[in-house]
């Protein structure tokens, strides 16, 4: 799978980057028809509250486009939320195709 990954308000560190891909990697054993996806990561450090750091996660697949977004107190927590939150969309997604 084709993906950009951009993070809004500060500079990701590659261990981040890499952790996050690892993650829409899994998504692929789901559904292997994923054309494009796009993370948005962002740090929303003027909130209040503790969960600042957001992820959003929007993935093309053939007659869509599914998209998640979690917000978490770190961004690996927003990132799992997101993915599994991607991976339950994903699955709907499939079993509504194989009934078509």
């Amino acid at each position: 799978m084709k993906l950009q990954m951009y993070s809004i308000n500060f500079e990701a560190s590659e261990q981040l980057n890499s952790f996050i891909q690892q993650r829409m990697n899994k998504l692929e054993t789901f559904y292997d028809k994923i054309i494009d996806g796009e993370v948005f990561i962002k740090d929303n450090g003027s909130q209040s509250g503790t969960e600042n750091k957001e992820v959003e996660i929007r993935l093309l697949v053939p007659g869509t486009t599914l998209f998640s977004q979690e917000s978490a107190a770190s961004f690996e927590a927003a990132a799992d939320a997101a993915a599994d939150a991607m991976r339950r969309q994903l699955k709907r997604h499939k079993e509504k195709q194989a009934t078509h």
